[in-house]
C-alpha cells in the first residue's frame, strides 16, 4: 500500500481527551501564556459525551486551577450533607458508624456533581482562553520522530470493514506537537501503546481494575434527599468478588446510582451487570426506586491499583495524565482531583520547558510533581486498602485498611510497608471447572432490565460499516482456549452484550456485536487470555451520555 499522505498542524502542546486531566491541563498553559497554541482531541460526539463518574467531587483539583469556580458559574452546586455506610446482607443492612473512619473519608466539603456537565462547563472556560477543542476525532495512531512522540493522527474516518482505506475514506490529520499530552481516561490505546514502548510500568506493579456500571434515576421527591451520599458493600457480593454499590442523591429529584465489581474476581460465571441488577432489588435501593424512572445507564472501567500500581508518567515528548497512570483513591471513591492536579502539574513542567526553549524531551520535573506532591501524597497514605481487601477479603480490609489509613493519617507511616498487588486481573480468573454457574433472577422490567435494553438508555451508536474496533490477537482462542477453560466469560463481563457464543452449523462461534460498546474496556483488562484488543473506533462513535 502507497503511503498515506495527510496534512499536518503544529502546536505547542497537543492534548489527547477532553476529560477533567486534559483540560486542567489545557487551561493551565494558556493561563501561564496566552500565546502558547494548546489543542484538545476528544473522541466523543460532544465534551462530555464519554464521560462516566460517580461523582462526588473533592474540590482540591479546581479550587487549585480555577480559584473562583463559583463565580463562573462552574455547574458544582450540590454540597455533601449526609454521609452513610452500609454493610448490607440479603435481606437487611448495618450502618457503619462515621466516628471510626479516618478524616479522609469525610465527604464534608465535597460535592455531588455530573462530571459530563462538569467537562463541557471546562471546555467553555479553555475555549475562552484560546484553546482549540475538536470533538469527534479519534486518535488512532501516534506518530514519532526517532526515539520522541512527534504527535498524534486524528480524524480518520470511512476505512472499509477490514480496515484497509477505501475510494471514500478520510485519511485524518497529522497533529504535531512540541509535547503531547495522553488524557484518554482508562485503559487508552494510546497510553498501552506508549506504556509498552518505554516500558513506564518497569518499576510498578501491575495496574489494578474495577467496572464502574451506573444509571440515572429521576425519583420520587417525597424519597429525594438533596446532597446524601450512600455506600454500601457486602450483598450481593459476598465472597464472590470486592465492590459496592453508590447512590448520590443529585440536584432536580436525581439519584446517581451506581455499582463496582473489583475485576479480579475469580469465578467466570461471575456477572458484574446482573450483579448490579439484583443489588437494586435489596430494600435500602429498592425503596428509592420505587414510583421513579431510569433516564439513563453506563458503564466504563475505573484504575484501582494506586500508588504502587502507577506507570512512569512521562517519556520523550509527552506525558500521561489522569487515569491514563491510575488516579483513583480507592477508599474515597475519588479521582478526578487528582486528574485535575496531574493536568495542572503537567501544563506547569511543560510551560517551563517551552520557556526554556526546549521540546520533545522528557518532563521529569512532572513525574517527580506526580509523585511527590498533593497526589502522591492522596495515594500514598491509603496505599495498601485495595491489595488488603484483595487478599484477605472485606470484613480483614475494614479492619486493618482503616487502621493502616489512620496510621498514615496521623503519623504519615504504614506498619505494612507498602503491600504488593499480585497478578493482573486477567490472571486473577479461575478455571471454569472450579466453579458452578450462578443463577441470577430474571428482571422485572420495573427496578431491573436486560442488557440491551440498557444499551438503548446510553445513546450509544456506532457506524456499521466501520472495521471492528474490537480486535482478537488470534480469532482462534475465544473458542479454542476460553471457552472450554473458562466457559468464555466475554459473555457475563461484558456490561453491553457485546459477546456472544452462538451456535453455527452444529459448531460454537464467536460473536463480537461492537455496534453495542460503551467503550468500558472491561474486555481488554479481564479477557483471561489477554486476547482482546480495544482500540478507538472512528470519531463521534460510541455512548452519548447526557450528565454522566
Amino acid at each position: 500500500m502507497a503511503e498515506i499522505e495527510r496534512e499536518s498542524m503544529e502546536y505547542d502542546v497537543v492534548i489527547v481527551g477532553a476529560g477533567p486531566a486534559g483540560l486542567s491541563a489545557a487551561i493551565r498553559l494558556k493561563q501561564l501564556d496566552s500565546d502558547l497554541s494548546v489543542v484538545v482531541l476528544e473522541k466523543g460526539s460532544e465534551v462530555g459525551a464519554h464521560i462516566l463518574s460517580g461523582a462526588v467531587l473533592d474540590p482540591s483539583g479546581i479550587d487549585a486551577l480555577i480559584p473562583d469556580w463559583k463565580e463562573k458559574g462552574a455547574p458544582i452546586k450540590t454540597k455533601v450533607t449526609k454521609d452513610n455506610f452500609y454493610l448490607l446482607g440479603e435481606g437487611g443492612h448495618m450502618r457503619v458508624p462515621n466516628w471510626p473512619m479516618p478524616p479522609l473519608m469525610n465527604n464534608h466539603g465535597n460535592y455531588i456533581v455530573s462530571m459530563g456537565n462538569v467537562c463541557r462547563w471546562m471546555a467553555e472556560q479553555a475555549e475562552e482562553l484560546g484553546v482549540e477543542i475538536f470533538p469527534g476525532m479519534a486518535c488512532s495512531e501516534l506518530v514519532y520522530d526517532g526515539d520522541r512522540v512527534k504527535g498524534v493522527v486524528a480524524g480518520v474516518f470511512g476505512l472499509e470493514p477490514d480496515g484497509s482505506y477505501g475510494p471514500n475514506t478520510e485519511p485524518g490529520m497529522e497533529l504535531h506537537g512540541k509535547y503531547v499530552f495522553i488524557a484518554e481516561g482508562v485503559r487508552g490505546s494510546l497510553a498501552k501503546e506508549l506504556i509498552a514502548k518505554y516500558d513506564l510500568s518497569k518499576e510498578s506493579g501491575p495496574q489494578k481494575y474495577g467496572i464502574g456500571i451506573k444509571e440515572i434515576w429521576d425519583i420520587d421527591p417525597e424519597k429525594h434527599r438533596e446532597g446524601t451520599v450512600t455506600h454500601t458493600m457486602g450483598w450481593p457480593l459476598g465472597s464472590n468478588a470486592g465492590g459496592g454499590s453508590f447512590a448520590y442523591h443529585a440536584e432536580n429529584n436525581q439519584l446517581f446510582l451506581g455499582f463496582v465489581v473489583h475485576l479480579n474476581y475469580k469465578n467466570p460465571y461471575l456477572r458484574p451487570y446482573q450483579e448490579f441488577q439484583r443489588m437494586k432489588h435489596h430494600p435500602v435501593i429498592a425503596d428509592l426506586l420505587e414510583g421513579g424512572k431510569r433516564v439513563a445507564y453506563g458503564a466504563r472501567a475505573i484504575t484501582e491499583g494506586g500508588y504502587q500500581a502507577m506507570p512512569h508518567p512521562v517519556f520523550p515528548g509527552g506525558a500521561l495524565l489522569g487515569c491514563s497512570v491510575g488516579l483513583v483513591n480507592v477508599p474515597r471513591i475519588k479521582g478526578n482531583h487528582n486528574a485535575m492536579l496531574s493536568g495542572k502539574a503537567a501544563a506547569e513542567a511543560a510551560y517551563e520547558a517551552l520557556k526554556a526553549g526546549r521540546e520533545g524531551d522528557v518532563l521529569d520535573s512532572y513525574a517527580t510533581e506526580l509523585k511527590e506532591g498533593p497526589v502522591g501524597k492522596d495515594l500514598k497514605r491509603v496505599r495498601n486498602v485495595k491489595p488488603m481487601w484483595s487478599k484477605f477479603g472485606l470484613a480483614a480490609s475494614l479492619a486493618l485498611g482503616g487502621f493502616d489509613m489512620w496510621t498514615n493519617n496521623l503519623f504519615g507511616l504504614s506498619l505494612f510497608g507498602t503491600l504488593k498487588h499480585g497478578k493482573t486481573d486477567a490472571a486473577a480468573t479461575g478455571k471454569a471447572s472450579s466453579f458452578k454457574p450462578i443463577d441470577y433472577p430474571k428482571p422485572d422490567g420495573t427496578i431491573s432490565f436486560d442488557r440491551l435494553t440498557s444499551v438503548s438508555f446510553s445513546m450509544t451508536n456506532h457506524e456499521e460499516s466501520q472495521p471492528c474496533h474490537l480486535r482478537l490477537k488470534d480469532p482462534e482462542v475465544p473458542i479454542k482456549v476460553n471457552l472450554p477453560e473458562f466457559d468464555e466469560p466475554a459473555q457475563r463481563y461484558c456490561p453491553a452484550g457485546v459477546y456472544e457464543v452462538v451456535e453455527k452449523d452444529g459448531k460454537p462461534e464467536f460473536v463480537i456485536n461492537f455496534q453495542n460498546c460503551v467503550h468500558c474496556k472491561t474486555c481488554d483488562i479481564k479477557d483471561p487470555s489477554q486476547n482482546i484488543n480495544w482500540t478507538t473506533p472512528q470519531g463521534g462513535d460510541g455512548p452519548n451520555y447526557p450528565n454522566m
